[in-house]
């Protein structure tokens, strides 16, 4: 079953910014929660427009009985890099269930009592960012439990317009890739959420409190919303906008700037050489970004301690790059000038598509990839057209 709350409230023009589902879900006076025992996924990005929190908003609202939080990956603050032991809220003393620990979907003993899950996380708007794949195995435990569902609907950081990348393989499903789409699919949490539904066959009891003022040519920075890094490493929208294109080559053997105070701005390795490195991507003309030559020594993740050489990747113009272009470029050139150390087989993990690196190893030109990806992103832009919510 599928519900779209569709309780508008007036806004002066001269205050018309975007309001999240948080923010609508006060304006209703909670309504739709009153006389509901709930439980929150959410973590430090659960806020409304004055910067307070969802879960302090819940377990003061009128009427509604808030009884357990569930935090996804990194959470409920956001601010590990591990795998997450359930404990208690400090403020509330609510349990917090992890989601990314010892199970990553809600367990039978975790929704006993409830009536409701409520789901209030900003994703990155990118497939393999695990917290699309939380909501998913929820919506799945929410129909198994005959919960409600009620999504609080936020932007996708990326803009609601540009589809980008290879498709998911249908037997690569899993918790970097939870539904076959493209790297970048241009929708939000709520639009995502009826599309699992429908097309997954999932039976959730699912309201989505839609936004207000929100219009799919939106960057994050149009919104006027407060930015919250949604994880330890992505801490601008700018470095959300790299992200996509870069993350995909962490698993080929690059530091993609973990560990530094730019993360998704460097890329490096110890075998890489900067000033060849940048010469060449330079050369390619890759529109919207410019490489410059730079080192780092990470003190975490991927090359700990050790003098990386690399890139520092300036975002030239956001309108004009196309980061998975960027990131197929970028392998491209890592490929040829370093055959014996960049694994480039090893970036299925998070590409997911398995002709796209057989066309990569192959030594296939980054345009002519590219370019393979539009028939199947052609065929995904009808079935997510029948789930958008806003124009």
């Amino acid at each position: 079953m599928f519900i779209c709350v569709h309780l508008w409230i007036q806004i002066p023009a001269s205050a018309a910014q975007t309001l999240t589902g948080i923010d609508v879900l006060e304006a209703q006076k909670f309504a739709p929660l009153v006389g509901k025992r709930v439980g929150l996924i959410t973590n430090q990005t659960g806020i409304d427009r004055k910067r307070r929190s969802t879960i302090d908003l819940l377990a003061h609202a009128p009427g509604v009985k808030l009884v357990a939080l569930f935090s996804p990956e990194h959470g409920i603050r956001g601010s590990f890099d591990a795998r997450v032991s359930s404990t208690t809220d400090e403020a509330t003393g609510l349990p917090v269930y992890s989601l990314y620990g010892e199970t990553e979907r809600p367990t039978d003993a975790m929704l006993a009592g409830l009536d409701a899950l409520v789901f209030d996380v900003q994703d990155a708007g990118v497939r393999f960012y695990t917290y699309i794949t939380t909501m998913g195995y929820a919506m799945e435990s929410a129909a198994a439990h005959h919960l409600a569902f009620y999504l609080l609907d936020r932007p996708d950081p990326l803009g609601g317009e540009r589809i980008e990348g290879p498709m998911l393989d249908r037997d690569r499903t899993n918790f970097v890739g939870y539904f076959p789409m493209p790297v970048r699919m241009a929708m939000t949490l709520g639009e995502m959420a009826q599309m699992f539904n429908a097309e997954k066959k999932i039976g959730c009891d699912l309201h989505i409190i839609r936004m207000q003022n929100w219009r799919r040519q939106m960057w994050f920075s149009d919104t006027g919303l407060p930015w919250v890094n949604p994880s330890p490493n992505l801490r601008s929208p700018d470095e959300g906008i790299l992200y996509p294109g870069l993350e995909i080559l962490q698993a080929g053997g690059v530091s993609v700037g973990r560990g530094t105070t730019r993360p998704f701005e460097f890329l490096g390795a110890p075998w890489i050489r900067g000033e060849e490195l940048a010469a060449n991507l330079n050369r390619r003309a890759i529109p919207g970004v410019r490489f410059e030559p730079g080192k780092f020594t990470p003190d975490s993740g991927l090359y700990k301690g050790e003098l990386c050489e690399g890139l520092r990747v300036v975002l030239a113009d956001r309108d004009k790059l196309q980061p998975m272009r960027m990131g197929i470029e970028i392998a491209s050139a890592l490929g040829k000038l370093y055959p014996r150390k960049f694994e480039s087989a090893k970036m299925i993990e998070l590409v997911g598509n398995a002709a796209t690196i057989k066309q990569f190893m192959e030594g296939g030109d980054p345009s002519a990839i590219v370019a393979s990806w539009n028939k199947d992103l052609e065929a995904f832009r009808k079935v997510r057209a029948k789930y958008l919510l806003y124009r």
